[in-house]
């Protein structure tokens, strides 16, 4: 089924109003002109029987009638008119009827007043034409009884005029309403002619030039906060795109150095027969490097189910003095290797899931542990207020650059180019607590200043 377009829509939509429009503005004028013209008529019968009433009161009617015997008919100026002279029970004194129209019958009116429109009686005759009666009494001089006028008239000349006019109304309803859809329609080409020009711009971006942007200038307001729309789409799509450029080359990176070793150890390892104790040495190697691979695949894993909308995290109040402590006493040996203490304060309860949280700070007290100067002491604190409860881990040590804080957080991304500690590190720790984070609808934070790192966790209040 072939769809309309949208100015085809438009244009047989304004067409149907403008004929609903004009044929009714047409009805209205065809009402009016129908009642000007029954009123004009009506108007006319009534004088035309006031006046031959008027002459019968002062004349003799046998006289006249044989004197002007062409008198009455000439009176009536029509040759659709009707007119009969009788005394109630005889033959008719006089019958003007050139149309051969049958008398109707009709009771008369017995007043010497003036007569009104309202006397007027109205019926159809010969095809619906409508026919227009008066019958009236009048008193005549020298008469035992009074004289009955009949005077009528056929309204074909009004019915004609009718038809014709609403013929035209037709024709002009439909004229303009199909002259208006066209207008409509040529306006709505014209009007949708930027959305035309947008989907040409958008379908000409693709992988190659995702950095263009939608030029807002011509266009119309009401696009407006469409082009936005698409303009922000871009912006996250070339985001979206660098990243998952910059995450598969740094994965690449990162995945190549333990497979490198793994080869290159069991390739000299084949090379000739060797001793037990060399081959233990090799797997004990290798099971490193593969340790190295199974978490970062877990890792990867882990982030690829945060990034899912629809990931659901099981919060719970937990009691923040407890869940501390945990944490320090689970890296006190760590700790204790690097010549560092950890230091912890802070009460109340979080609205968290634990097994997150404990990731999220298990991963920045690593971070703290590896970075901070040996005898210095690291210090995890946690505030409670009416915003929720923030948590942060603090350590001494090597100043990070403002141009890197912006991307700590960014997946296999390091502070150090060089990859001096590639061998310990993921370069996912980080990213992992921003997507646990972004899982609890919280803020992550990380500031570095005159050797003095804090990264700042922020966990929404519980909800009521």
């Amino acid at each position: 089924m072939t769809r309309r377009s949208l100015a085809a829509r438009l244009a047989l939509l304004f067409a149907c109003l403008s004929f609903a429009v004009l044929a009714a503005v047409g009805a209205v004028l065809y009402q009016s002109l129908a009642r000007q013209l029954a009123d004009r008529d009506d108007a006319a019968l009534v004088a035309r029987v006031e006046q031959i009433r008027a002459l019968l009161q002062d004349t003799d009617l046998i006289a006249l009638i044989h004197q002007k015997p062409r008198l009455f008919s000439n009176m009536l100026g029509n040759r659709e008119a009707l007119l009969v002279l009788r005394f109630p029970g005889q033959a008719p004194l006089i019958e003007v009827n050139p149309s051969h129209t049958p008398v109707p019958r009709v009771m008369p009116l017995r007043t010497n007043a003036p007569l009104g429109l309202d006397d007027v009686r109205h019926a159809a005759e010969h095809g619906d034409i409508p026919f227009s009666v008066l019958a009236v009494t009048t008193p005549i001089s020298g008469a035992p009884q009074d004289l009955e006028i009949v005077a009528g008239r056929l309204m074909s000349e009004r019915s004609r005029v009718l038809r014709a006019y609403r013929n035209e109304i037709l024709l002009v309803a439909s004229s303009g309403a199909c002259l208006l859809a066209f207008l409509a329609w040529w306006g709505a080409r014209r009007g949708l002619s930027p959305l035309r020009a947008l989907a040409r711009q958008t379908a000409s971006i693709g992988v190659r030039n995702l950095s263009t942007r939608i030029e807002q200038r011509g266009a119309p307001r009401e696009l407006a906060p469409l082009i936005d729309g698409v303009n922000g789409m871009l912006e996250r799509l070339e985001r979206s795109f660098t990243q998952l450029s910059q995450v598969s080359a740094d994965m690449a990176h990162d995945l190549r150095t333990p497979i490198g070793n793994l080869l290159g150890q069991t390739e000299v390892a084949l090379g000739q027969r060797r001793d037990v104790a060399y081959y233990e040495k090799l797997l004990g190697s290798n099971f490193e490097e593969l340790q190295r691979l199974s978490k970062m695949t877990d890792n990867m894993l882990f982030l690829a189910r945060a990034d899912n909308a629809d990931n659901a995290i099981e919060r719970k109040l937990l009691p923040l003095a407890d869940e501390l402590q945990r944490m320090v006493d689970y890296f006190e040996g760590v700790a204790e290797e690097r010549e560092v203490r950890i230091a912890v304060s802070g009460d109340g309860q979080v609205w968290a899931d634990q097994t997150l949280l404990r990731r999220a700070l298990g991963n920045l007290l690593a971070n703290a542990v590896r970075y901070a100067d040996a005898g210095s002491v690291i210090v995890l604190t946690a505030t409670a207020h009416t915003a929720g409860v923030e948590i942060s881990v603090e350590n001494r040590g090597p100043t990070i650059p403002p141009q890197h804080l912006a991307r700590i957080f960014d997946r296999f991304y390091r502070a150090d180019p060089a990859r001096a500690d590639s061998a310990s590190s993921s370069g996912l720790g980080l990213s992992i607590v921003r997507s646990i984070m972004t899982l609890h609808q919280g803020r992550w934070q990380a500031s570095s200043n005159d050797g003095l790192t804090r990264f700042t966790l922020g966990f929404p209040p519980q909800p009521r």
